[in-house]
């Protein structure tokens, strides 16, 4: 089962957060072999999806990050959005490890 958590992203600043994933047992998930991917959207049903740049930082050690440029940021609309991150090894086994709330909270400043 995944777990939830909540990401609030600045429109048109870069975002970067490190997630530790665990096994039950609470030791560090061993990701090697693993990819990781992620994306966000407004709805479940929505066709447009955002891409985070979604990484496996220390693989031993259960380390995920995912990335988004402020470039990136702000060409999204303020609002919620729903995400998720899934891990897959080989080309049939795929496992959702974090889902939730995604919100981008709007740019005030905009610097030419």
């Amino acid at each position: 089962m995944a777990i939830t958590a909540y990401l609030d992203i600045d429109q048109g600043s870069d975002f970067n957060t490190v997630i530790e994933l665990e096994n039950n047992d609470g030791t560090p998930m061993d990701l090697r072999g693993f990819s990781v991917y992620s994306q966000f959207r407004k709805s479940y049903g929505s066709t447009t999806a955002y891409q985070f740049d979604a990484t496996i930082v220390d693989a031993l050690n259960g380390k995920i990050s995912l990335a988004l440029s402020g470039t990136a940021s702000s060409a999204i609309r303020p609002g919620r959005y729903l995400y998720d991150v899934e891990l897959v090894i080989g080309t049939s086994s795929k496992t959702r490890v974090i889902e939730g709330i995604i919100t981008i909270n709007p740019e005030i400043t905009r610097i030419p």
